[in-house]
């Protein structure tokens, strides 16, 4: 239910134009590129986009709760288990929401990711009382509300079934009027967490989580984090997800180790091989190929979408340096000791998803586990510009979710 009588509103919130932060707050703490999208518009006298779908998506309740609590007395120790509670709960509302009829449509990932930024930013601009917060503590508090309202620490398995992982991605190419992205595969990893779905097999559980689209992140292990655990709980299947192409799914034949300079969410690009994480076995494959059965899964006849394998890789010509090129970009092999230059998905975050729970289902020696890549179609926009959703809009996407569904119950 979207609550209408709130002590403190989300236009209340310390950042968020034409409001008066609350006294814990400081509205001139630094906050990130993302977090800076949250007072965006698509009119000048219209709502801020990012506020408002986490209103319409039933999330000010919770957004509330969580920063009516920094506004009280509270240690250090509250704060982190406040903020661990706080984030986990907003991941559970998010996959109930997902998985229940609602007024706002249930397959929409964005209220999810703006309820986020709103409580990330309220952890960057506090000023508990009584006591200082250094950077470091900062830092500490950010990243365990960003873990646990993604999904990552709940990895709960049931017994005497199959076990898939799955995660997909927050919306991203957020500039001007597409502040109104919504991401497929983040909408279908809700969809999914916690799912038991009956197959010609027997009966299969998911666990999911949302991944963010930044390169940092990943420098510091979240996809390790949760596809580890996954692993460390008996994954039969690990499959990460992620938008690709228009009009069309590609299960990806290579993952590739390297980075190709696209921006992130914070507007940082990065160059380079994708580098280790810290506390995981890292053994240096260029390339790792799916072992998903992939023809299965094009074969199944899901719809509405065809379903392709892609072969495509990208190396370094031998020889050369990584980087410099040239390149050679091909649907065979790869060359023996030849550098990546990107894999069938590219040389993006998706690619390295794939390439980062791969290389530690290797490392741990889970042989019997399978993994890969699943690039969903693109989702447009609502056609009017000024516009958060549309009947189009929201059948594409639930199309598209639908079909991830399909797709991960023939694995």
């Amino acid at each position: 239910m979207i609550s209408l009588t709130l002590g403190l509103s989300l236009l209340s919130l310390p950042g968020v134009a034409h409001a008066q932060p609350a006294p814990c707050f400081d509205p001139n703490a630094p906050v990130t590129v993302e977090e800076q999208r949250l007072g965006d518009r698509l009119t000048p006298t219209g709502p801020e986009v990012g506020p408002e779908l986490a209103r319409l998506g039933g999330f000010d309740d919770d957004v509330t709760r969580f920063t009516t609590r920094l506004c009280e007395p509270i240690s250090h120790a509250q704060a982190m288990y406040h903020v661990a509670a706080g984030g986990t709960e907003l991941w559970r509302a998010a996959v109930r929401r997902a998985q229940s009829p609602q007024a706002w449509d249930p397959y929409d990932d964005r209220p999810l990711y703006w309820a986020r930024l709103l409580a990330t930013k309220a952890l960057r601009q506090w000023q508990p009382r009584g006591w200082q917060l250094d950077a470091a503590a900062r830092a500490r508090l950010v990243d365990a509300f960003d873990r646990t309202s993604r999904g990552v620490e709940q990895v709960r398995f049931g017994d005497g079934v199959r076990r898939i992982a799955v995660t997909g991605f927050d919306p991203f190419q957020l500039g001007g009027t597409s502040v109104r992205r919504s991401n497929p595969s983040g909408a279908a990893a809700l969809r999914l967490d916690g799912k038991v779905i009956t197959t010609p097999s027997g009966p299969v559980v998911v666990e999911a989580a949302v991944l963010p689209v930044l390169w940092g992140a990943f420098d510091q292990g979240i996809v390790e984090r949760f596809h580890g655990a996954a692993l460390g709980a008996r994954a039969d299947a690990l499959v990460t997800v992620s938008q690709g192409r228009p009009g069309q799914f590609d299960v990806e034949r290579w993952a590739g180790r390297w980075r190709g300079g696209g921006a992130d969410n914070n507007d940082v690009p990065v160059t380079g091989v994708v580098p280790d994480a810290v506390g995981w076995p890292q053994p240096a494959h260029e390339f790792i190929e799916t072992t998903l059965p992939h023809q299965r899964m094009v074969d199944a006849g899901t719809t509405p979408f065809p379903v392709r394998y892609n072969r495509e890789f990208c190396e370094w010509v031998p020889g050369t340096v990584p980087g410099t090129g040239p390149m050679s970009c091909r649907t065979d092999e790869p060359t023996p000791g030849a550098a990546a230059a990107g894999g069938s998905g590219g040389d993006y975050l998706s690619n390295e998803s794939m390439y980062r729970a791969n290389r530690l289902r290797l490392g741990l020696s889970a042989t019997t586990t399978a993994g890969g890549h699943l690039h969903t179609p693109v989702l447009g926009q609502p056609a009017d510009p000024t516009a958060l959703t549309d009947a189009a809009f929201e059948r594409d996407r639930r199309a598209i979710a639908d079909q991830v569904l399909a797709l991960v119950s023939v694995i």
